[in-house]
């Protein structure tokens, strides 16, 4: 529900304090995975180490308005890209009622909307969502890491997720999900209809992070998860069930829909189906199956088996290779040291993965082994759901494809951020130059179930993909892929990202978030041979954070800082109470951008700000929302009309002129 605004003559009060939305306490976004996977027993706990405090709940006040001065690109003209023909053709303006209909707004997932965004002069709507926050950050060791769905915008319409039932570490399916419609009356966001549906989430905290609920728009309807790997087409004017869209003779308990729903220009619907082992905890036993669904318009439906889509993949009858285990750090322990194997499992589709559907057809995807992240794949799949390439994620014919590893000082080793080998934070001194310490192997792309990275198509017909690397900070890198499966090249960044597509003057600029973390350690949890201060142990390369745009060979073209120390956290009252207590900022608390017809990216950050940053990296303007928060990344969304769509500690917030 609207919530009234609190002026304070267009500024905040803020008040330097010892109570934040931190607590006096540090981020750490990144997970604390023992690099050593394989079969998992109960009771074993693998998650974040994000500490927070309990979160109170406020509309927060107007902000002034910041006037867009500079620009980094000519926007007299917007390009989009014909792949087939390689040459760019202008976009049209975006009619009336054009809207966020899905993850990454379009089945590319490129986060683009021909639209200028608003200044982001004040909250124009406050609603809660999730009503287990505080439960879920309790019983988490201050931990808010659940992936939310990104708002669903049509006209006046807005649909957005919402959370009830009771939280439990153990289950997520003691909670429940259901969608919610509101519409604008004049400046009120009113809910119209709320519907409840029966899809749960597969595993546990125990597990990886509470993966993402998520609704799409299209056909008239909008479409909702279900259970047992089923969707509901739901009316949009009343919230009635229109049909329900079953792939499976039955509902089967331990069968999941596991990703975002995603559109393609015809209105066709793809999403991913897991089934999982009737007993034991999530990665105990492997997994049974998983499928690709495609539904058309007229609610037929047709589904294919991951097994099928990923012939030659790693899978339930082979060995992975793993890596050393902790009692052999440092890594690698000889320059001659090979790592074990353990066994893959099932080669089955990752958890979150929203299909990419590219202007061909060609629908994008990405798998992993049940067992071990290491072993994953781009997969790609023809218009009538038969296989077309794999690409490996690990390596090409047998040699990884990063050599940004050990740090030997040699010109080998370059591309490194590690400190020097035999030195705190570096590698075991002799190490070969480049390899992951992990593996003394060059290095791969894992495929993390608790991240919410999805292919995106850029207007070259080529495909980014934001893998998980441990041994670089656990920044993971972003991956890019030719058409054909080619691999092209990577970016030393790419954890938990979707990443936003820019088309202009005849090329395109990729926008990730490039946050450097601290308190994580190089690439191992021994805070001695690891140290958990990166600007003191590596100054080479110390904690910052950045949003950072790429040319298409993955070249920096800008990076914006945050440079902001304060944890604030909205009172009762409308005012603000602040510690400065961040030396080195905030990450970037985002997994999908809003890019606007201007090239503005909208993003928010763990400060509790969203910010507007123009092309050239500089910022526009900035708005507090509710609370500094570690929380599990979030995505943006922009309306018709312009208004911003975030999200800041289970809430929607609306941010406009």
């Amino acid at each position: 529900m609207f919530r009234p605004m609190y002026p304070f003559a267009g500024v905040l009060m803020i008040v330097l304090a010892s109570i934040s939305g931190y607590g006096q306490t540090r981020s750490r976004r990144i997970l604390d995975l023992a690099d050593h996977e394989g079969p998992r027993v109960a009771g074993t706990q693998i998650k974040s180490a994000r500490r927070i405090a309990n979160v109170p709940l406020r509309v927060v006040s107007p902000q002034p308005d910041i006037p867009s001065t500079s620009s980094f690109f000519d926007h007299s003209a917007v390009w989009s890209a014909s792949p087939a023909e390689g040459t760019f053709v202008q976009i049209q303006a975006a009619p009336s009622g054009a809207s966020w209909p899905q993850w990454g707004q379009n089945p590319e997932h490129t986060g683009f909307l021909n639209i200028a965004g608003q200044n982001l002069n004040r909250i124009l709507a406050n609603i809660v969502y999730d009503t287990n926050v505080p439960d879920e950050t309790a019983q988490n060791g201050g931990n808010l890491l659940a992936h939310y769905q990104a708002p669903l915008v049509e006209s006046n319409d807005v649909y957005m997720e919402f959370k009830g039932g009771n939280y439990t570490v153990a289950n997520y399916a003691t909670q429940s999900w259901g969608e919610n419609k509101f519409t604008w009356q004049g400046k009120n966001l009113v809910q119209a209809w709320s519907f409840a549906s029966d899809w749960v989430a597969p595993g546990s905290a125990n597990d990886f992070w509470e993966p993402v609920f998520h609704a799409a728009l299209a056909n008239g309807s909008i479409y909702v998860p279900g259970a047992g790997g089923t969707i509901f087409r739901v009316n949009k004017a009343n919230g009635g069930v229109e049909a329900r869209i079953n792939p499976f003779s039955g509902i089967d308990a331990h069968t999941y829909t596991v990703s975002p729903l995603t559109v393609d220009s015809s209105g066709n619907i793809f999403y991913n189906v897991l089934k999982t082992h009737d007993s034991g905890v999530f990665y105990q036993n492997d997994a049974v199956d998983s499928w690709l669904v495609k539904v058309s318009p007229n609610n037929s439906v047709v589904k294919v088996s991951y097994s099928v889509l990923t012939p030659g993949a790693k899978s339930t009858n082979d060995l992975c290779e793993n890596s050393f285990a902790d009692s052999q750090l440092p890594w690698p322990p000889s320059p001659t040291s090979v790592a074990g194997s353990v066994p893959c499992g099932t080669q089955r589709v990752a958890i979150n993965i929203a299909p990419a559907v590219a202007p061909d057809g060609t629908i994008y995807s990405v798998t992993r082994a049940h067992f071990i992240s290491r072993w994953g794949y781009l997969v790609a799949v023809n218009p009538n759901l038969t296989p077309k390439w794999i690409a490996s994620l690990h390596d090409n014919n047998g040699v990884g494809y990063f050599h940004d590893g050990c740090n030997d000082g040699t010109p080998a080793s370059a591309g490194s951020i590690l400190p020097l080998n035999g030195t705190p934070g570096g590698c075991r001194a002799g190490a070969n130059p480049g390899v992951d310490p992990a593996t003394n192997r060059f290095g791969g792309g894992r495929v993390l179930d608790d991240s919410s990275s999805t292919p995106t198509i850029a207007s070259d017909g080529s495909i980014f993909y934001g893998s998980y690397t441990r041994y670089n900070y656990a920044q993971g890198h972003m991956m890019h892929f030719s058409a054909a499966g080619q691999f092209l090249g990577a970016f030393g960044f790419g954890w938990d990202t979707t990443p936003g597509v820019f088309q202009h003057d005849g090329t395109y600029s990729l926008i990730i978030k490039n946050n450097h973390y601290g308190e994580v350690g190089s690439y191992c949890n021994d805070p001695v041979l690891c140290p958990e201060d990166r600007t003191a142990s590596n100054p080479a390369s110390p904690e910052e954070y950045f949003i950072t745009q790429l040319s298409p060979s993955l070249d920096i073209e800008w990076s914006f800082k945050n440079t902001n120390t304060l944890s604030c956290t909205r009172n009762p009252n409308g005012s603000v109470t602040c510690v400065d207590d961040h030396p080195n900022s905030f990450e970037w608390c985002v997994n999908a951008f809003v890019i606007d017809s201007n090239g503005v990216v909208y993003v928010n950050s763990e400060d509790g700000n969203l910010f507007a940053i123009f092309q050239g990296g500089t910022l526009k303007q900035k708005i507090f929302q509710q609370l500094a928060l570690g929380a599990a990344y979030t995505p943006t969304s922009l309306g018709s009309d312009g208004k911003i769509y975030s999200q800041n500690a289970g809430r929607l917030f609306v941010v406009g002129k």
